[in-house]
C-alpha cells in the first residue's frame, strides 16, 4: 500500500514538469553539430537548380535537397547585390546599411578615392611578395557567425574560410578567425594576411607546392558530356558571349597552353577547375586542422567563385554555365563524402546559398523581344556634369558616380551657397530623364523615408549607409545593366539578382521545403541558434523558424 502511494505521489509531481516540457520550443536540429560548413556559390540563381536538376547526380545538389530543407523563395533584401556585400550579409545577418560593406569598392568621401572592401595597408601579405595579401575585415562593422563562435567558446572553436576571391574568404571569416585563404592570381598559390597569421601553415605550403592549378589547366576545358546533350542551354556558338582566352569564338574546347608557359594561372578562376581547386583546399583544411573532431563546434566557410567569372563572360544560358554547374555538382559530392568520412554523417551541418544572382544578357533578351538595354556609368557621369554646367555653371559639383549613386562635392556646394537638399531633389528628377533609369532618390529619402517591404526603394535603403553612401541613389529599369554587350553582370534589386537558393542539410535537419518568402540575413541568426551561441551583434533578422518544431 505504501509503495502504491509513493508511486502515485511521484506521478503527480512529474505532471507539471512534463506539461512544461511539451510546451517548450525545441530545435528540430537536435544536438549541436561538431562542424558547420557554409557554402556560398558565387552568382547562382535559384532557377539553376530547376534547370539542371535532371542532369545532376544523386550525391551533390540532389543529396542536399532530397535530404535537407530547401527554402525556394529566398531573396537578398537590399541592393547592390554584389559579392562583397553578399558574403558580409550572409555571415553577419544584417544589410550593408549596418555592416558597412556597401559595395565591392566604393568612393571614399574622406579620401576622394575608391576604397576596396577588404583593402588594408596596415597589414602585410602572408605567402606572397605582392600586395595581394594586404587585406583584412577592418571595414566590416558587424560581427559574424565565426566571431560569435570564437567568443562563445573562449577561442577554442576553429574558424577557417576559403575562396578564390579575397573578399569571399575574408568577409565570411570575420575578425577573429584562425585563417582566411584566397588565391594569389598569377602564381596560383593560396595566401593570407598578417591580420590572421604570421606565416602559412605547413600543410598549406605543401598544398601550394603540389601545383594543382597547372595540373588542372593542362587538361583543357571540354564539356563533361557530349555537347549535343546540353539542351538546357543556347547553342555553344552565339553572339552573346565572350571568353578570356578566345578573342573571336568562345566555343569548346578551351586550352590554356599560353598561360601555363607564362606561369600565369589567373585563368583558372574562369574555369570550373577553380571550383575544384577550392574544394581540394577545403578538404585539406578540414583534414589537417582536424575540424569537427572535438566537443567544440568549428566553422568552415567555403565560397565557390568560378561560377561568377564564368557567368560574367558567358551568361546564364550558356553551355559553359551549364557545364560549370554539372562539374560543381560532382565537387559537392566529393566534399560531402569526405565530410561523412572525416566528421561523420550526423556530426556536421551545411548551409548552401549564393551571394547574388545574375541578369540575362540584355542583347539575348532583346532578341526575344523582351525589354532590356545597356547604360554605362560613364555616360551617366557625363550627363550629370552637363546638367550641372547648364544649371549651375560648374561641373565640379559632382565628385563621383559609382554603384548607382551620385556623390556631390559638399565643399563646392558650400562655397557656392547652394541648398544641398534642393540640389539633390532637382538632380533626382533629372536622372529620371536618362533612358534606362527607373527611379532616383535624394539622400534624405534614403535616410528617413518609409517604404513597403521588398519595395525597390526599401532595398536601396537597406543598402544605404548614412556615412558612406552617396547623395542620390538611382535604379536601372528591369533588364538594363552597365556592362559590355556580351556576358552579364548583377547588382540590381530585381528577382534575377535577388532570388537565390537557401538549403540546410545535415545534423538534425529534417527533410522539407518552403515557399514562404525569407531573406538572406536570416541564415546567420538561425545558425547561431542551432549552435546555441550569441547571434551576430547587428542582426535584427528572425530565425528561419521552419527548421524548428513547436
Amino acid at each position: 500500500m505504501v509503495k502504491q502511494f509513493l508511486q502515485f505521489i511521484l506521478i503527480v509531481c512529474c505532471i507539471p514538469f512534463s506539461t512544461k516540457a511539451q510546451g517548450k520550443k525545441e530545435s528540430s536540429a537536435g544536438p549541436i553539430p561538431k562542424l558547420v560548413v557554409g557554402i556560398v556559390i558565387d552568382q547562382m540563381r535559384n532557377d539553376f537548380i530547376y534547370r539542371y536538376w535532371d542532369r545532376f547526380g544523386n550525391g551533390g545538389f540532389k543529396r542536399l535537397i532530397n535530404n535537407g530543407f530547401y527554402f525556394k523563395n529566398a531573396h537578398f533584401n537590399y541592393t547592390p547585390t554584389y559579392t562583397g556585400p553578399g558574403h558580409a550579409s550572409i555571415y553577419s545577418g544584417c544589410t550593408p546599411r549596418t555592416h558597412g560593406i556597401i559595395a565591392n569598392d566604393w568612393f571614399s568621401k574622406k579620401n576622394s578615392s575608391l576604397q576596396y572592401c577588404v583593402q588594408d595597408s596596415a597589414v602585410r601579405s602572408v605567402g606572397a611578395n605582392s600586395a595581394s595579401g594586404k587585406m583584412s575585415p577592418k571595414h566590416l562593422l558587424s560581427s559574424t557567425i565565426g566571431d560569435e563562435l570564437k567568443m562563445s567558446s573562449n577561442q577554442l572553436a576553429k574558424v577557417y574560410a576559403i575562396a578564390l576571391k579575397d573578399r569571399s574568404a575574408i568577409l565570411p571569416a570575420g575578425h577573429a578567425a584562425d585563417g582566411a585563404f584566397w588565391l594569389e592570381e598569377k602564381s596560383g598559390e593560396f595566401i593570407s594576411s598578417s591580420w590572421y597569421m604570421e606565416d602559412l601553415p605547413r600543410w598549406l605550403k605543401n598544398f601550394n607546392d603540389d601545383r594543382l592549378p597547372k595540373a588542372y589547366l593542362e587538361k583543357w576545358w571540354s564539356t563533361l558530356y557530349p555537347i549535343e546533350t546540353y539542351t538546357n542551354s543556347i547553342a555553344d556558338e552565339n553572339k552573346f558571349e565572350s571568353a578570356p582566352n578566345k578573342k573571336e569564338f568562345p566555343v569548346f574546347p578551351y586550352e590554356y597552353k599560353t598561360y601555363i608557359e607564362k606561369n600565369d594561372y589567373s585563368i583558372i578562376r574562369s574555369t570550373p577547375f577553380g571550383n575544384s581547386l577550392t574544394k581540394d583546399l577545403a578538404i585539406e583544411c578540414m583534414v589537417k586542422e582536424e575540424l569537427g573532431k572535438d566537443a567544440t563546434p568549428d566553422l568552415l566557410a567555403i565560397s565557390f567563385s568560378s561560377s561568377d567569372f564564368i557567368g560574367h563572360y558567358y551568361g546564364p544560358h550558356s553551355v559553359e554555365n551549364e557545364d560549370a554547374y554539372l562539374r560543381l555538382d560532382k565537387d559537392l559530392e566529393e566534399l560531402l563524402n569526405r565530410l561523412d568520412k572525416e566528421v561523420g554523417k550526423t556530426n556536421y551541418l551545411i548551409f548552401l546559398t549564393a551571394d547574388h544572382g545574375a541578369g540575362d544578357v540584355p542583347n539575348h533578351l532583346i532578341q526575344n523581344q523582351i525589354p532590356a538595354g545597356y547604360l554605362k556609368e560613364s555616360k551617366i557621369l557625363k550627363e550629370v556634369k552637363t546638367y550641372f554646367y547648364a544649371n549651375y555653371g560648374d561641373t565640379l559639383l559632382v565628385s563621383n558616380v559609382s554603384n548607382d549613386q551620385v556623390f556631390l562635392n559638399e565643399k563646392r556646394l558650400t562655397a557656392m551657397r547652394l541648398d544641398k537638399n534642393e540640389v539633390e531633389e532637382k538632380l533626382s528628377r533629372f536622372l529620371l530623364s536618362i533612358q534606362g533609369i527607373a527611379e532616383a532618390y535624394p539622400s534624405r529619402v534614403m535616410k528617413f523615408g518609409s517604404f513597403e517591404k521588398a519595395d525597390q526603394a526599401q532595398l536601396l535603403q537597406n543598402g544605404y549607409n548614412h556615412k558612406l553612401s552617396g547623395d542620390v541613389c538611382y535604379t536601372y529599369k528591369p533588364g538594363w545593366m552597365d556592362h559590355t554587350e556580351k556576358g552579364t553582370t548583377h547588382g540590381s534589386g530585381y528577382n534575377y539578382d535577388t532570388h537565390v537558393p537557401v538549403i540546410f542539410y545535415g545534423s538534425g535537419i529534417s527533410k522539407g521545403e518552403s515557399f514562404k518568402s525569407v531573406t538572406i540575413t536570416q541564415i546567420a541568426p538561425t545558425i547561431c541558434e542551432i549552435l546555441k551561441i550569441n547571434q551576430p551583434n547587428s542582426t535584427r533578422a528572425d530565425v528561419l523558424h521552419q527548421l524548428f518544431t513547436e
